[in-house]
């Protein structure tokens, strides 16, 4: 069997793995790209053997090789199995030695990974020389009392609910060919453009939906013209805004604070947590942080194998920055 097909088998019983880490979801987001799976022990060579595993896209560019996070993708690097009351718990340092080894003998360029919130791997990577940066991202755990939820928000985004009564929410109402397209319209009127492909896009969505775990929700007016829209993802524990957007146009509309709403309406109809997803950037974690989630600190692992990996990528950013 092959590490892939190895962990295939490996995640049926890993029952809190993050949607990210699934193969499935691999399959979908590296499409026409190369994705693997490390392995701990490196050996092993059954699904029953394996202690904890590490997908990762694998990447190239001229002679460089390096791994890096797939698009739309939050989660990655180590997942240790679950270990039942009697059984002995991992020394998760001899894990964390393990898979850097494995990492060195790629003779890679570059590694980075975003790891689960809560993982204790960053730390013990950072020991033994990865580079490791906190991350934030904005959730809404506890979603029992709706009414609580909503009085959490700021008054500027009650009062866009306001203005957004005369609008309606729907599910479904688009297809995934229809969102991407209003996705780069919204993109267009600000001068921007959409930073994936419609083919990920349709493959994504043909994917989670046959893993019935993604959701197009609409907010439109009384004619049916689409306002705001937004692709939601889902695992076992999490609801995540994976894809927002809006019309610049109707800004003024009230429409993506009911957008936010319905999306956390929907989470808790799963009976899951809300997580914001990409709150990073500046702008975006101010607009999140008025509907009163709680800043939730995972950590991203780094290590440059080669000095000149930077260079090589400062330079091509430049590039690119030029031909625009």
């Amino acid at each position: 069997m092959t590490n892939k097909e190895i962990y295939a088998e490996w995640v049926k019983g890993q029952e809190t793995l993050p949607l990210f880490m699934q193969p499935w979801w691999m399959d979908a987001v590296c499409a026409g790209k190369e994705w693997d799976v490390l392995l701990y022990p490196a050996d092993a060579q059954r699904p029953e053997d394996v202690q904890a595993a590490m997908p990762v896209l694998k990447r190239k560019r001229w002679w460089m090789r390096y791994i890096v996070m797939p698009q739309q993708t939050q989660i990655g690097g180590i997942w240790k199995r679950e270990v039942g009351k009697d059984e002995r718990a991992l020394n998760d340092s001899e894990v964390a030695v393990g898979f850097a080894e494995q990492l060195k003998a790629l003779k890679l360029q570059y590694y980075y990974q975003q790891y689960p919130i809560g993982s204790i791997y960053p730390a013990l990577m950072h020991d033994i020389g990865f580079h490791v940066k906190e991350r934030v991202t904005y959730r809404i755990d506890d979603l029992s009392n709706l009414d609580q939820v909503i009085d959490r928000f700021s008054k500027n985004k009650k009062r866009q609910l306001q203005k957004a009564l005369s609008l309606h929410a729907e599910r479904g109402k688009i297809s995934a060919e229809e969102f991407y397209q209003f996705h780069t319209n919204c993109l267009l009127e600000q001068r921007k453009r959409v930073s994936y492909s419609r083919e990920f896009l349709l493959v994504l969505e043909r994917k989670t939906q046959r893993n019935k775990c993604s959701e197009i929700i609409t907010i439109h007016n009384a004619d049916g013209e689409v306002y705001a829209a937004a692709f939601l993802v889902w695992d076992k524990k999490s609801l995540y805004y994976l894809i927002p957007t809006y019309s610049h146009e109707h800004r003024e509309s009230g429409a993506s604070a009911l957008l936010v709403l319905e999306a956390i309406k929907f989470a808790r109809e799963k009976g899951v947590a809300f997580d914001f997803e990409g709150s990073m950037l500046r702008g975006v974690a101010s607009h999140y942080k008025q509907f009163g989630p709680t800043p939730t600190r995972y950590y991203s692992v780094r290590k440059y194998y080669n000095p000149f990996f930077r260079l090589a990528i400062a330079w091509n950013y430049l590039r690119e920055w030029r031909m625009r």
